[in-house]
């Protein structure tokens, strides 16, 4: 098969969920932009055939609109992308329960950290150049909101997680308030991804199967890729946990994927 030139490549590590769930949620952006999009991966690099560039996605993320839709709900509010995009886009996964769309567990964020909140903050520190660029997922930074307060991340990226409890540090970063670095183009495109691709669900409590894909596809065929009900040749399996970060067992982060072996 052919692929078509793809207009995008970004750097991507696969073991890395909240790198894989970023890709997902740029193809979401890019097919809101221009109809059509098509992503798929090549080796450490994902790639998406669409009508426009890199630099052009990103700055449609960084000036979009973002609302609240629960007036009274801040920390978990549903949150609706706007303009300039051509279809509004609403993510609200994390109040799914039940059944093949039960996203409950998979929801890292607790207590009085707010969903647009941390979206805002991820979205405008974003702004820089270096964001616009195939190696963005490694963009790693202090994230500020746009009245210039600092913003801890949602824990998507799995290069926090494995210092992120206090057993690992010696102290709680939650108790003391500190503010650490954060990788704001994985954080911000990973809660967009999740939104239509949600990991499959495995016997094992909080532990999730995902599947890279090596040929052109459509948003529309995601859920199916993603979870491996849909395979192609070259696909790659990997297993992540969604791991406590805190003592209280509130607070998640992603850990780094395993690959799973051939054939599973």
């Amino acid at each position: 098969m052919t692929h078509p030139a793809p207009s995008i490549r970004v750097a991507v590590d696969p073991t890395n969920p909240g790198q894989y769930f970023a890709c997902c949620g740029l193809l979401e952006l890019a097919d809101r932009l221009w109809p059509g999009a098509e992503g798929w991966f090549e080796g450490r690099e994902f790639c998406i055939a669409c009508g426009g560039t890199l630099a052009e996605l990103i700055h449609a993320v960084v000036h979009a609109e973002m609302t609240a839709l629960d007036a009274d709900d801040k920390y978990s509010t549903h949150i609706q992308i706007g303009s300039p995009f051509l279809r509004p886009l609403r993510l609200d996964w994390w109040h799914e329960t039940g059944g093949r769309r039960d996203a409950k567990e998979l929801k890292v964020w607790a207590g009085t950290m707010e969903s647009l909140g941390i979206a805002r903050a991820m979205q405008h520190t974003m702004r820089d150049a270096q964001f616009a660029t195939a190696g963005l997922f490694d963009v790693g930074c202090v994230a500020y909101n746009p009245d210039g307060d600092k913003k801890e991340p949602y824990y998507f990226d799995a290069r926090r997680g494995p210092n992120a409890h206090s057993r690992d540090v010696g102290f709680s970063p939650n108790a003391l308030d500190l503010t650490t670095t954060a990788f704001p183009a994985v954080e911000f495109l990973c809660l967009v991804g999740l939104q239509r691709c949600l990991p499959a669900k495995t016997k094992q409590p909080r532990v999730y199967d995902y599947y890279t894909w090596s040929q052109p596809i459509l948003p529309e065929l995601l859920p199916a890729v993603v979870t491996g009900e849909l395979k192609y040749p070259g696909s790659r399996g990997y297993r992540f946990e969604n791991w406590y970060r805190t003592g209280q067992k509130k607070h998640k982060a992603f850990r780094s994927a395993v690959p799973l072996p051939p054939g599973v």
